[in-house]
């Protein structure tokens, strides 16, 4: 099995609070995950406020999202056999309802080439 890092990612206001509605719908998506044995690490949300980026020369600004319409709000890492099975498990994420999107990374290993 291979894992993945699934990174989470919306266009909408970075400091608001998801209903308990869109919360719940989320955890029932992590727990069908948890429940075929696929979640690797449930990860965390982002902070939005306590947020800086490096850039070369010293440059450090505010914030993670200088230059996007778009912030990384989490992430979780799943355990799959195949990217293509990583994929068919982030397509059943609510965030996609909500204009969001999901990049779906492989996790290269020490040992492993890439």
């Amino acid at each position: 099995m291979k894992e993945f890092l699934l990174i989470f990612r919306n266009s909408t206001d970075p400091h608001a609070n998801p209903s308990p509605e869109v919360i719940q719908e989320r955890m029932n998506w992590m727990a069908g995950i948890a429940a075929q044995n696929k979640l690797a690490d449930k990860g965390n949300r982002l902070s939005s406020n306590q947020a800086k980026t490096v850039r070369p020369g010293d440059v450090v600004t505010d914030g993670p999202y200088t230059e996007i319409k778009e912030f990384i709000s989490g992430y979780v890492v799943v355990r799959t056999e195949t990217i293509e099975e990583a994929v068919a498990l982030a397509k059943k994420n609510p965030i996609l309802k909500d204009g969001g999107n999901i990049e779906v990374r492989a996790i290269i290993q020490p040992n492993e080439k890439h």
